[in-house]
């Protein structure tokens, strides 16, 4: 039984807290070292997810725009990115993480939930993600229904032949990239009549508000 496929789920997040399922993870571990990243099946549970699409149902959004990057649409802190923040940071993810990926020491992760409709200039470009401690990059799909387009790629900078593609539309999955000197990534556009919703950002070497997070923004 394949852990990428689909069938089996390593770790979840639930209502009652993170289960580590799954000990056996070297598949997991072996394509992420081969692709610098790897898909997460049943990330969320469907009880839990059930209750974070109400949550997403009732959030503000609004246009964002990264210039030279992206375009999307924001969704303003309140309860569900409070409450997403909570699950996620989680030592006990932390290690599962590591676990996989070999990185430095997790203090937290900091993300941020956003919307990119389809028929609109929404777009994701090549980008990398370097700074501010970034290790290892996450996406996390919230949306409702499933979507077309919106695939992850991989690549090494400036060159043409993609590392991997993955389409990370089951709901509730995630997937796990790695930032590092030489490699960059982007998402393609939504296309059809469902937008894509995801919880995205990185598991970094610091807490947000410390010295170390308030040097790396002045840079």
């Amino acid at each position: 039984m394949s852990v990428v496929s689909g069938e089996r789920e390593a770790f979840r997040l639930t209502r009652t807290g993170p289960e580590w399922r799954d000990r056996d993870v070297d598949a997991l571990r072996e394509t992420f070292d081969r692709q610098h990243c790897v898909k997460l099946p049943g990330f969320i549970e469907p009880q839990l997810l059930r209750q974070l699409h109400r949550l997403v149902a009732e959030a503000e959004f609004s246009e964002f725009v990264h210039e030279g990057i992206a375009s999307e649409l924001l969704m303003a802190a309140g309860v569900c990115t409070g409450v997403l923040d909570f699950l996620v940071n989680d030592p006990r993810l932390f290690e599962f993480i590591r676990t996989i990926t070999a990185c430095a020491p997790i203090r937290a992760f900091v993300g941020r939930v956003y919307r990119r409709c389809p028929g609109t200039d929404h777009h994701d470009s090549w980008h990398d993600d370097l700074g501010r401690q970034r290790m290892i990059g996450m996406s996390v799909n919230l949306s409702a229904d499933r979507y077309d387009g919106g695939t992850f790629e991989m690549r090494r900078f400036a060159t043409d032949k993609l590392l991997a593609s993955l389409a990370n539309v089951g709901l509730g999955d995630a997937i796990l990239f790695r930032i590092a000197d030489g490699l960059e990534h982007q998402v393609t556009a939504v296309r059809g009549a469902v937008p894509k919703t995801a919880f995205a950002g990185w598991f970094v070497g610091h807490r947000p508000g410390e010295p170390s997070d308030r040097a790396a923004a002045a840079q």
